[in-house]
């Protein structure tokens, strides 16, 4: 194969400009997280050196990470176009996960007030569920625009389905656990918020398989995506059960989290939880 001297320094062209747009989309996004909240990011992870406001903030991070790929995904326009739609998607993906930050403070971790947990309390906790949260809400975006026929409203409408996904899961977590995720994560729980955060990415991942691909209806692709989350809200829970019991004999991974806050304990959750995901989302 002849080595083409032409080719190779258009995508090294190509390649630094997408490289470039990455690094502004990041600097942005953190501009967008410092104006819409009461708070420095810098003096919070810096000079308070709060864990609780890094761990979500690792979140968001990776999260916009994630949105830029699903929308550098896909045929190309010509580089221009594709640098216009690549940005604008982040941009919208931004916006969204700041939304999602408020949604995670009304309705998932709803009977306390995260701002406060992570910048008065340090609650790592709440820092945890935050990231999970970032991370699901991008995996559904990032997939909702990779594709054909798609566009901004059907990101948009995938955002909100999957926002409600998030929500009927942590009201599933609930019913599933012998401990109340709000009370253990307000008493500082770690633990509580580790594990509770591999479940809401694990739901991302699986609804991920309902929102990517082409665009076809709005009908075919809604059922899709209610197919998928309904098998998310029945199977993970099923497999939470038979992890908490089978995968290490005679431990009860609930009590570990919730009475002994065992960081182990959840992390084995944390990932268990996500592994299953991912193996399950190219099986079905």
């Amino acid at each position: 194969m002849d080595f083409d001297i032409n080719s190779a320094w258009t995508a090294v062209y190509s390649n630094t400009a997408f490289l470039l747009l990455y690094l502004v989309v990041l600097i942005v996004g953190k501009r967008v997280y410092d104006l819409m909240t009461p708070f420095s990011i810098d003096e919070q992870i810096i000079e308070k050196k709060n864990l609780a406001m890094a761990t979500s903030y690792f979140g968001y991070t990776l999260a916009m990470s994630i949105i830029f790929v699903g929308s550098l995904l896909g045929p190309s326009e010509g580089l221009l176009a594709d640098l216009l739609k690549v940005g604008g998607y982040s941009a919208m993906g931004i916006v969204l996960l700041n939304v999602s930050r408020v949604i995670n403070n009304k309705f998932i971790l709803s009977k306390f007030n995260n701002t406060k947990e992570i910048i008065d309390d340090q609650n790592v906790g709440t820092g945890a569920v935050q990231a999970g949260s970032y991370i699901a809400s991008a995996l559904i975006i990032g997939a909702s625009i990779h594709g054909e026929g798609g566009g901004i409203e059907t990101a948009l409408v995938f955002f909100v389905l999957c926002q409600l996904a998030l929500v009927i899961m942590t009201r599933i977590y609930n019913l599933i656990t012998p401990f109340c995720i709000h009370d253990e994560i307000e008493k500082d729980n770690f633990a509580a918020g580790i594990a509770f955060s591999g479940s809401l990415i694990a739901v991302g991942i699986i609804l991920v398989k309902g929102a990517a691909g082409d665009f076809e209806s709005w009908q075919s692709n809604l059922l899709q995506l209610a197919h998928y989350s309904l098998i998310a809200f029945v199977v993970l829970p099923i497999f939470r059960f038979v992890l908490d019991k089978l995968i290490i004999w005679g431990i009860d991974l609930n009590k570990e989290i919730s009475e002994h806050q065992n960081v182990g304990a959840a992390v084995l959750e944390f990932g268990g939880t996500i592994g299953f995901s991912v193996v399950l989302y190219f099986l079905i």
